[in-house]
């Protein structure tokens, strides 16, 4: 990561505190953009700016950061309902689709989504694409019985699959205990028919394909913000 994306994966993460208000439930998301929204949140509960805030972690990782920040955190057992979530992504289509789970968060993450109100991605120019699939490959969870047998099934579908390992060698575990397989389809011009394929396979726990669940794409670009919503079929500036 250069000087320059750092800075504006911080310039996304920080401007998307806005739609925070106090009395929410936010969700925390995973990732090296997502960090710098709650810091940020962390910030304005502390000088006073925002109260009566309670967080939702996307994952453990989360959780321990959000915590050691001072930000109080919930469940979503006690609050089902999050009123916005601030998240990053791997991928971002022209219909504001993502491609998630590059951090290995995408279950928890697509739970929290679905809970949300409002769905608040946030990247750097270089997360946006065409198609999804063109840049990035779309990570699959599985459990970890029979786990072989699933890469058979993904080939068949047409994708290249690489078994994600953590640095040490291991397989990776995620925070349920499952494995993570990065299918690489290319671009997708049907994604939602992958998506409901790999819905359907047991062993397949979730999937990192984000159709029709984000509302507004804060791009952080060298000359300024751009806020991107959800319209028909390509997004609309705001």
């Amino acid at each position: 990561m250069t000087d320059e994306q750092a800075q504006l994966k911080q310039d996304a993460g920080e401007y998307a505190v806005r739609f925070v208000k106090s009395g929410m439930v936010v969700g925390l998301g995973h990732g090296t953009t997502a960090i710098f929204a709650i810091r940020r949140l962390a910030e304005r509960i502390e000088d006073g700016r925002l109260t009566d805030i309670l967080g939702v972690p996307c994952s453990l990782q989360v959780a321990k950061d959000a915590r050691a920040l001072g930000i109080p955190l919930t469940t979503l057992n006690d609050h089902p309902v999050v009123d916005v979530t601030i998240d990053g992504a791997d991928e971002v289509d022209p219909w504001c689709d993502v491609i998630k789970g590059g951090g290995g968060a995408l279950l928890r993450e697509k739970i929290v989504a679905q809970a949300t109100r409002r769905e608040v991605i946030v990247v750097d120019p270089s997360k946006l694409s065409e198609s999804l699939g063109a840049q990035w490959a779309v990570p699959v969870e599985v459990v970890s019985f029979g786990w072989q047998t699933q890469i058979g099934f993904l080939e068949s579908m047409g994708a290249n699959v690489e078994v994600r390992y953590t640095e040490s060698g291991n397989l990776l575990k995620t925070d349920q205990g499952n494995l993570i397989l990065d299918c690489d389809f290319g671009p997708m011009h049907e994604p939602s028919t992958i998506a409901a394929t790999l819905a359907s396979r047991a062993g397949i726990v979730e999937h990192g394909l984000f159709l029709g669940l984000v509302d507004d794409v804060i791009v952080a670009e060298p000359d300024g913000i751009r806020h991107l919503r959800a319209g028909r079929g390509r997004y609309d500036r705001v």
